[in-house]
């Protein structure tokens, strides 16, 4: 909780702050949560979009996972072991099952139960990413598919070749540095430096039994070398982009990580998209951006946060040039109350909030506001990302209604080069995770609403 002497009353967004909506794309969301659990998450508003834009589509998505109900599908989530028949007897069954999930009419939006016998859904012959359940509403469609088809082919690449990095039969290049830090601004540099030893990974990953086992598999045609390749690339970024976005941020807000016990980032609003498939070595990059370190601990805070990710945040401090990670499940405003409050957890150097959501609805708005004003009040090193220009003005229009103290914003130089498709919703055009930033710290914010406006509709 803030401190109660510095206490302020917080002011609602006025009516003319439209939400907007930006769900993140992803094969599975969950359903609405127990009343147990601590607060509304983005992906549960992400499932209810799913069934807002095609009615059917999440009880289409549990039976091709094989799952019963929507608590199976949180356990899996959690680490745990299903009840029911989850899983699947072979690689070309998984890609199938998968697959089966995107086949709805990217016009209609009629599921494959609502067809007549006479009519089957069939892809988009160029991206290969949507569907149409005949001619009729493709033709209808295309003034809006064409303008997404070329990048919507390339999700429908990077949605299998993400297999690789989940198997770890594709790690990206790691190593210290060969270059200064304040040399590598952005993805332009960083592929410069490790040009040779990303030909040498890449390379051999395409030359692998698992590449050739992957679309042996799949049940479409291999695609060239070079689109291939293309997809790692893309798909790295989307693996490196966190760490070196928080490495982005303390560089940033000059914070010195050279300090005697360490340094504390605390990421909230953490999901299983930050802990799911996160391992310790992926945060490795960061200690690379920045030599002579003297230890990072990095908690992640959310109510989504995978159970069986880390150990709990203890007291101990990160030995110099490691990396420690760990989680906790819960709203922040709670664990910073329960946990640093009381000093059990030293005071985090920086704050971060990957696509936090809060523009998106009143639900959302309310869980955050208790973090959001205990951030301007203790006056935390801030940064958030967003998806668009369009949340990146609704979500500056929101923080100065709470008087923070906008200090920068812009585009993020880590951003993921991955094309993301709003799953539900697939001519929508596509966004990339953390393309802008937003870092504030404390309070009176130094740009009045006219001024943002202005600097927002210039362009970033």
């Amino acid at each position: 909780m803030a401190p109660r002497s510095r206490r302020r009353r917080h002011k609602k967004p006025p009516s003319s702050v439209a939400p907007v909506v930006v769900t993140p794309p992803a094969i599975v969301t969950p359903m609405p949560l127990a009343r147990s659990e601590p607060g509304p998450s983005i992906d549960m508003l992400g499932f209810f979009s799913l069934e807002d834009n095609v009615p059917g589509l999440s009880h289409l998505i549990l039976q091709k996972l094989n799952m019963k109900s929507y608590e199976e599908y949180k356990l899996v989530l959690d680490g745990g072991t299903p009840v029911s028949g989850f899983g699947y007897r072979c690689l070309q069954e998984m890609f199938q099952k998968m697959e089966d999930t995107f086949r709805f009419c990217a016009h209609c939006r009629a599921l494959p139960s609502g067809l007549s016998d006479s009519k089957v859904l069939r892809h988009c012959k160029r991206c290969r990413n949507v569907y149409y359940c005949g001619p009729e509403c493709q033709r209808s469609d295309w003034p809006a598919h064409r303008k997404v088809c070329q990048e919507l082919r390339l999700v429908a690449v990077d949605r299998f070749m993400e297999w690789l990095l989940v198997t770890g039969d594709f790690v990206p290049p790691s190593g210290p540095w060969s270059w200064p830090t304040e040399v590598v601004q952005g993805w332009d540099t960083w592929f410069s430096m490790r040009c040779l030893q990303l030909d040498a990974t890449l390379d051999a990953v395409l030359s692998s039994q698992a590449m050739t086992t992957l679309w042996a598999n799949v049940g479409r045609p291999r695609p060239d070398p070079g689109v291939l390749q293309g997809s790692l690339k893309r798909l790295l970024t989307d693996a490196l982009s966190r760490p070196l976005t928080l490495g982005f941020g303390l560089r940033a807000l000059g914070i010195n990580v050279g300090k005697v016990g360490g340094s504390t980032v605390h990421v909230i609003g953490a999901s299983h998209a930050e802990t799911f498939l996160t391992r310790p070595g992926d945060y490795d990059e960061l200690g690379y951006m920045f030599p002579g370190h003297l230890g990072f601990h990095i908690i992640m805070v959310g109510v989504d946060v995978a159970a069986d990710f880390s150990q709990s945040p203890s007291a101990s401090l990160p030995e110099p040039g490691t990396i420690q990670l760990s989680s906790h499940r819960g709203l922040y405003h709670d664990f910073w109350e329960e946990q640093v409050e009381t000093g059990k957890i030293p005071h985090p150097d920086l704050v971060v909030a990957f696509h936090p959501g809060f523009h998106a609805s009143a639900d959302l708005m309310e869980a955050w506001l208790p973090t959001l004003l205990l951030l301007r009040d203790y006056e935390i090193p801030t940064m958030i990302t967003v998806y668009s220009h369009q949340e990146l003005a609704a979500s500056l229009q929101i923080l100065a209604d709470l008087d923070t103290h906008i200090t920068a914003y812009g585009a993020n130089p880590f951003a993921s080069l991955k094309p993301e498709q709003v799953y539900s919703n697939p001519n929508k055009q596509p966004v990339y995770c953390s393309t802008y930033y937003i870092m504030f710290l404390g309070s009176s914010c130094q740009l009045d609403k006219r001024q943002l406006e202005e600097k927002v509709d210039d362009g970033v």
